[in-house]
């Protein structure tokens, strides 16, 4: 780092993305991507007249996205953020919401790790709660905080989710500071809590594009809450970035909307295949989470987790190892097509034989 840069970020500890190597032709699975293309509908609108417009800036409300999602959830436009990506909003929501006065933040210990980042960035006071043995979250520990509370449901790397009842208990309890949930992987077997947010004004429902929906390469993200929250989210984009969607990535937006049934069905593919999968796995000695995300979180006692990654690394095939050491027995395994959770299944057949 340069002698310029300011010294209250020196101790920052960066998010680490997924790997994306180029050396070889890999099979990836490590970064939770859709295996299916986007609809033909978003590719048709993408090669519309929209792309002769790009001399022009997006319409910072995005007001035609912000209609079509509005509809298609149940809720009116000014219930509807867009953002460049989920992680905006995350950070966003960071900056609006949280402090170290009145409002710290809690979040899982083992969860998605930009959370941390976020309240390292902004000096904000951060609670990691501790997981139970199996991985669950304990909804007790989020009950009558003095703080905003953030939480992945499904969780991320463990798959887990919990149900909506749970979810309105947190939300029921925290009245008095925002409750986050981040839904990035709700579409393969959660329940979302949208609906909730009719209900409570402290509710903050948080979405991405990049999985159901086959754009992460697109960075398109939503928000949806009670139209004072999403006003608050609206002030801080105005004062940093308002055309921080892109022309093109709005209009695949409302193409993808319109092509819904198409995304729901590969879902439902998905989870088909994940099923699939763990069943394969755990007749060959695993031990997984019961996954409802687009991943499957594993262990085989065979070996670790680490020495299990660079050896599917080494054989072409790409899944995510992380080195925290109450998780570092397992791996995170996007689930892919089932040609591809084939050839996984077959390389770690041949790797256990070796073993």
């Amino acid at each position: 780092m340069s002698r310029f840069l300011n010294e209250k970020y020196l101790s920052l500890e960066a998010y680490t993305p997924g790997e994306q190597p180029t050396d070889m032709k890999y099979i990836k699975l490590n970064t939770n991507e859709s295996p299916y293309p986007p609809s033909e509908g978003v590719i048709e609108a993408l090669n519309s007249e929209e792309i002769k417009k790009l001399n022009l800036y997006p319409d910072p409300t995005g007001n035609q996205l912000k209609s079509s999602i509005a509809e298609l959830y149940g809720v009116n436009k000014e219930n509807v953020f867009l953002s460049n990506g989920s992680d905006d909003i995350l950070n966003f929501s960071f900056m609006a919401f949280c402090n170290d006065s009145t409002s710290p933040v809690k979040f899982p210990e083992i969860s998605y790790g930009f959370y941390k980042v976020y309240a390292d960035l902004y000096k904000v006071k951060y609670s990691q709660i501790s997981l139970k043995d199996d991985f669950s979250i304990n909804i007790d520990d989020y009950m009558g905080n003095d703080a905003t509370v953030v939480i992945a449901n499904p969780n991320a790397p463990t798959g887990l989710a919990l149900g909506i009842e749970d979810i309105e208990k947190i939300v029921s309890n925290n009245k008095d500071h925002i409750v986050l949930i981040d839904e990035a992987y709700v579409d393969f077997g959660a329940e979302s809590a949208v609906e909730l947010t009719k209900k409570y004004k402290n509710l903050l429902v948080v979405c991405t594009y990049s999985k159901s929906r086959s754009m992460a390469g697109a960075r398109l993200g939503f928000a949806i809450a009670d139209s004072e929250i999403i006003s608050d989210l609206e002030k801080i984009k105005y004062s940093t970035n308002p055309y921080n969607i892109n022309r093109l990535t709005m209009t695949a937006g409302i193409a993808a909307i319109k092509d819904n049934n198409y995304y729901m069905d590969n879902c439902r593919r998905i989870i088909e295949t994940r099923e699939y999968t763990a069943a394969k796995l755990r007749m060959a000695g695993f031990e997984l989470t019961d996954s409802k995300s687009n991943f499957l979180f594993a262990r085989t006692p065979k070996m670790s987790g680490q020495e299990l990654y660079s050896i599917l690394k080494q054989k072409g095939i790409l899944v995510r190892h992380f080195s925290s050491p109450k998780i570092s027995d397992y791996v995170r395994i996007t689930v892919g097509t089932r040609e591809q959770m084939d050839k996984l299944l077959d390389t770690i057949e041949d790797i256990l034989k070796d073993k």
